[in-house]
């Protein structure tokens, strides 16, 4: 597919935030974005039917969509909340997302709802599916239903996944690359430069940076509370 073939060796940042925070306004959104853009990012993750419609409209880099709750549960770490549903995979078609992420994880939907009917709902429409995995067995599993891309988006926040360390999941990675047939990306507590360099020389498809660019409050952070 033309879409994941332009993602090759790009770094892909993802632009989000909660409707809590300054920068969900559309303006500030749409601001990020093309900051990001310019800045070189090879493709775009955003949430929600708002964000993808501006970014289709405004970029030709490939669009990453995804549906997230307003408020994320405080059993955040044991429920699917990441693009759950049927209804939420059809927004995003219907939005124009170039490509659907879902929680590609082997845990139970909402509803009582089916990986496989997601995956070959984006299929039918002529997407590209992009499956959230935090384990190598979901990775498999999820691979064997069809998706297109898998992410390690979800390493560190599941309970199959807990104590993954501060940095990427370059373990999670490896294994990923070394035994599925499909492009992996590599997601989740990129901070350096030199970890998107080590994440190409594993395999990594692309790499998706989220926090490290667009979270101002975190980056803030990070410098405040630095190791004295």
């Amino acid at each position: 597919m033309n879409i994941i073939n332009r993602l090759k060796d790009k770094v892909v940042v993802s632009c989000q935030a909660m409707p809590s925070e300054p920068l969900y306004l559309e303006k500030c959104m749409v601001a990020m974005m093309k900051s990001v853009v310019k800045g070189g990012a090879g493709g775009l993750r955003v949430a929600g039917v708002r964000d993808v419609k501006n970014a289709k409209h405004l970029f030709d880099v490939p669009i990453i969509g995804i549906t997230k709750p307003d408020i994320i549960p405080s059993n955040w770490q044991e429920i699917v909340y990441i693009t759950p549903t049927l209804k939420d995979v059809i927004s995003l078609v219907e939005a124009g997302a170039d490509i659907i992420a879902f929680d590609g994880t082997m845990r139970e939907r909402p509803n009582g709802e089916k990986l496989e009917d997601l995956i070959k709902y984006v299929r039918i429409n002529n997407r590209v599916s992009m499956a959230d995995i935090s384990t190598l067995e979901e990775g498999l599993n999820a691979e064997k239903l069809g998706a297109n891309i898998l992410s390690t988006t979800l390493s560190g926040y599941t309970q199959f996944s807990q104590n993954r360390g501060s940095g990427p999941d370059f373990e999670l990675l490896k294994q990923l690359v070394d035994n599925v047939n499909i492009p992996v990306v590599l997601e989740g507590r990129i901070w350096e430069p030199e970890e998107v360099d080590k994440a190409f020389e594993i395999g990594a498809h692309c790499v998706v940076i989220g926090s490290a660019i667009t979270r101002p409050q975190l980056i803030t952070k990070r410098f405040v509370q630095r190791e004295k």
